[in-house]
């Protein structure tokens, strides 16, 4: 029997997981590919972004709910999912903006907190692993926080003379940056809508945000998945206190996402094994000899 490609996705907090890279995630998993996501924090200190959910109860009980919310988001992505068990650091506003609370993941030294992620990709043994770029995809301080020990923790897995106590060495082939709300894919929505005579959200934030053509060159990856579109929008939905099904995140009709960009793309920064410069598929160069990889440091 063929050994399971296995992918692992390392997020900031329960909700990021159906907002970026949701859709690919599922077609993966309908292929067969063994999805571990890994959430850092519980988002306790998040703010509860749907209207419908802005309740003294809720406020009560975020750090259940938001539990109970990710389970359900697991379920309907069909993934694994296990928590880091760090504290939300919440977004510091203001001018100049306060200091982070004390004892949140943000402010833990990376090399402590990248510890129990070397052990669960030890444990679960991911070929890919995914996680934001340095600017953390936003600048929320446990998704730049995120990125850190993601990479931390991608480099230290395969050497066993790092975090010993965490489990035998295991390398990931290949490690992936999230590119989900890049300027082109915003663009293209945009476009479409005008051209479906729609009235398009993003006029005024397209105004205001400055063509980075560097930026966007990144992407390596586009994985086609505009059938799984739906599914990433019931896992969004999941997440009641942070998505407002009335809100920004379904402005923009399911079929003109699907017409106008039917991708989710990445940015390919390691790789340990041969690959297309473009790809279409975050296993690229993986496929065809996935059972030869050892996961031992410098192997082909």
């Amino acid at each position: 029997m063929a050994e399971a490609l296995r992918l692992m996705h390392v997020h900031a907090h329960p909700d990021d997981e159906s907002s970026k890279g949701a859709a690919s995630t599922a077609r993966y998993v309908a292929e067969g590919v063994e999805v571990l996501v890994v959430t850092c924090t519980g988002g306790e200190r998040g703010s509860i972004l749907n209207p419908k959910m802005d309740r003294p109860d809720v406020l009560a009980n975020i750090s259940e709910i938001r539990r109970q919310e990710m389970a359900a988001a697991r379920d309907i992505l069909g993934v694994r999912q296990e928590w880091l068990g760090f504290v939300d650091s919440g977004f510091p506003e203001g001018d100049p903006p306060p200091p982070l609370p004390e004892g949140c993941f943000a402010l833990m030294p990376v090399e402590q907190a990248a510890e129990p992620l070397v052990e669960i990709m030890r444990r679960f043994k991911p070929h890919v692993v995914t996680t934001y770029d340095e600017r953390g995809g936003y600048p929320h301080p446990d998704h730049v926080m995120c990125h850190r020990i993601s990479v931390a923790a991608f480099e230290a897995a395969g050497d066993p003379e790092r975090y010993p106590e965490a489990g035998p060495a295991w390398q990931p082939a290949k490690l992936y940056y999230h590119h989900t709300f890049h300027r082109r894919r915003m663009v293209a929505l945009h476009e479409e809508m005008i051209r479906r005579g729609l009235e398009s959200p993003y006029v005024e934030r397209l105004a205001d945000w400055k063509p980075d053509p560097e930026w966007d060159d990144r992407i390596t990856t586009k994985v086609e998945c505009a059938e799984y579109f739906p599914v990433r929008d019931r896992a969004l939905l999941a997440h009641a206190t942070q998505i407002d099904p009335d809100g920004p995140w379904f402005a923009v009709p399911l079929e003109v996402h699907q017409a106008a960009w039917p991708t989710e793309d990445y940015e390919l920064v390691r790789s340990l094994v041969d690959h297309k410069p473009q790809e279409d598929d975050l296993f690229d160069g993986l496929r065809a000899t996935v059972g030869d990889w050892t996961g031992m440091r410098g192997a082909s």
